[in-house]
């Protein structure tokens, strides 16, 4: 498959429509394996790395799961196609940053994909929309049972999958679920929540994972350890937490909205107006604006499936996203203007919002009388 493509349709990721979805975008699965006996890559020779690449590419190729994949060396890709791949999650940063002897593998739906040689050997990779982990479990499960056939994999009896990170050796396996959380983040609860997750021994990460800060109100959460529990045990202990963040959201929502309903109606209705009428608008402050509309989508403000637009647009008016429309690099500024023009052309038949929630309000107005009330009669 080209990379033309690959992108010429939203993953199936991108646009789910579960009850969940509102607030929780994606959930993610990803195993770390690699090869006994070969030097893992973190600590091979590009000599090592480039002669082991294409034995692990034929393995991964050949499963039914990678029919017609996309499948590319990292040196073939430019920077901005490889920063593509990075803004839709299907490859790190790190394996970005990587060339020759490395390479990707993605099925065509990008529900799987496969990094070769980034930091172990193999990182599996499996992505569904809304709160479905076992789902992506199982898929990630039935491709990893199958290398493990074919491939000599690295396993200690006593210590599990090894890998180049002792933070991952064990089940090799890192959960993850990302969260749209504008309640908790307006509300100011968010220190909180985040205070809470940590101390249940997992990660809040920012929109890219580690190291990165959130946007648009999204949120990584994520298990730190992958040693003493089973994939089972971390899946349902992630599965309880996310469950109860995403009932915190709900009820930062309903509050905001009973407490002060036009505060939320006028953060959706200035969002909405900035993003239909704005000609330069950078992508930290669109990725806020497309929250709220998101948002306001999810409190009937907007029809329903806004939120899928909100979502598609998300990933469409990141900077390679726009380099890679354009076929060339873009400055700030060019990327500004353009990301404001597919914005507005995108939202252009978004009807008015509907602020349903503040009707009572609207009612009480609505009853005051168009013209002064006539002097008192005379005696």
């Amino acid at each position: 498959m080209r990379f033309s493509t690959l992108l010429k349709h939203p993953a199936d990721w991108m646009t789910g429509t579960d009850a969940d979805s509102a607030i929780v975008l994606t959930s993610r699965i990803r195993l770390a394996r690699n090869i006994t006996g070969a030097p893992f890559p973190g600590w091979a020779r590009k000599e090592e790395r480039i002669e082991i690449l294409p034995m692990l590419r034929e393995k991964i190729e050949a499963l039914p799961e990678m029919k017609d994949a996309f499948s590319h060396q990292l040196s073939e890709l430019s920077s901005v196609q490889k920063q593509v791949l990075v803004e839709r999650h299907l490859i790190s940063r790190e394996q970005a940053a990587r060339s020759d002897g490395s390479a990707a593998v993605v099925n065509r739906n990008q529900t799987l994909s496969v990094m070769i040689n980034e930091e172990d050997h193999l990182r599996l990779q499996s992505i569904h929309s809304g709160l479905h982990l076992r789902e992506a479990y199982e898929l990630i499960s039935q491709v990893d049972t199958q290398l493990e056939k074919t491939l000599p994999y690295a396993f200690d009896h006593e210590l599990g999958y090894l890998t180049a990170c002792p933070t991952n050796v064990g089940t090799g396996l890192r959960a993850s679920a990302m969260l749209h959380l504008p309640g908790l983040v307006i509300s100011d609860h968010i220190g909180q929540v985040i205070q809470a997750v940590g101390k249940l021994g997992l990660a809040v990460r920012g929109i890219f994972g580690e190291g990165t800060e959130s946007l648009g109100h999204l949120f990584q959460i994520s298990n730190q350890s992958t040693l003493g529990e089973s994939e089972d045990d971390i899946i349902s202990r992630l599965e309880r937490v996310i469950q109860r963040v995403r009932d915190q959201e709900r009820n930062a929502r309903t509050k905001l909205v009973e407490d002060d309903p036009q505060m939320i109606a006028d953060k959706i209705s200035r969002a909405y107006g900035l993003l239909k009428f704005a000609y330069v608008i950078d992508s930290k402050e669109a990725l806020t604006h497309l929250s709220l509309i998101r948002l306001g989508s999810d409190m009937g403000c907007f029809p329903k499936d806004v939120i899928q637009l909100c979502d598609t647009l998300l990933m469409d008016i990141e900077p390679a996203h726009l380099q890679n429309l354009a076929n060339r690099k873009l400055s700030p500024e060019e990327r500004d203007a353009i990301r404001a023009e597919i914005i507005r052309s995108r939202l252009q038949n978004l009807p008015t919002p509907v602020i349903g929630f503040i009707d009572s309000h609207s009612d009480f107005i609505n009853t005051q009388p168009d013209t002064p009330p006539s002097s008192p009669p005379s005696a």
